[in-house]
Order: structure tokens, then sequence, then C-alpha cells
């Protein structure tokens, strides 16, 4: 099992920053890859980016590039998502997301589907 918290979430206007934190514990050592995924009300939950764990390798969706970066701490088991020149339509609650799978394809991590470990959610809201 993996436990993640998030953190950082807050009221922002638009074309300011915001970083977000996931704290991992428990078989961290099993993990593959992170990924950050967002839920606006009424909407699905939709990909953000991703991040492997031990290569440092990433990938975003195509509406954050440029603006979202994510990395991670390995020494502290933590992800971060760094966004950067938000936008109202970011608003939405964000979570991150742990899997100990390896697919071949990194688009596959861009389903929710593929990940069995989730966090509880950090409301961002950007006001205009």
């Amino acid at each position: 099992q993996v436990q993640l918290v998030e953190s950082g979430g807050g009221l922002v206007q638009a074309g300011g920053s915001l970083r977000l934190s996931c704290a991992a514990s428990g078989r961290t050592f099993s993990t593959n890859t992170m990924g950050w995924f967002r839920q606006a009300p009424g909407k699905e939950r939709e990909f953000v980016a991703a991040i492997r764990w031990s290569a440092g390798t990433t990938y975003y969706a195509d509406f954050v590039k440029g603006r979202f970066t994510i990395s991670r701490d390995n020494a502290k088991n933590t992800v971060y998502l760094q966004m950067n020149s938000l936008k109202p339509e970011d608003t939405a609650v964000y979570y991150c997301a742990a899997t100990s799978t390896q697919y071949a394809f990194f688009q596959e991590y861009r389903y929710p589907y593929r990940y069995p470990y989730w966090g509880q959610g950090t409301q961002v809201t950007v006001s205009s």
C-alpha cells in the first residue's frame, strides 16, 4: 500500500502561481510512476502530468505545457506540481496518484484507471 497526501492548494488570482506537493509513504519503493490529475465540478477527472519515479521522465497534458512543471524529490518521497500563469479554467480539485506498474508507452499513464493509489485532493481556485 502507498499513502499519498497532497498540500499546497489555495486561492490565487489569474496569472499567479502555486506549488502543490504530494508526500508518499508506505511501500514507496515499488512506485514506478506518479501523476497529477484534476477534477472540476461536473467534469470528469483529467490528466495533468506524470513523472517516472526513478528516471524523472515527464509527460504533460497539452493544456499545461509551458505553464506547469512536475518534479520529484526521491529523498523526501515527494512529487511537486509547480503551476504558473494560472487561469480561471485551472480551478479544480487536484489529485496525485501512484502506480507500481510499468507500461510500454508513457501515454498510458494519462488514464486514471492506471493508478491504484490516490490522495484525498487539494482545492485550487483561480479568480479572474
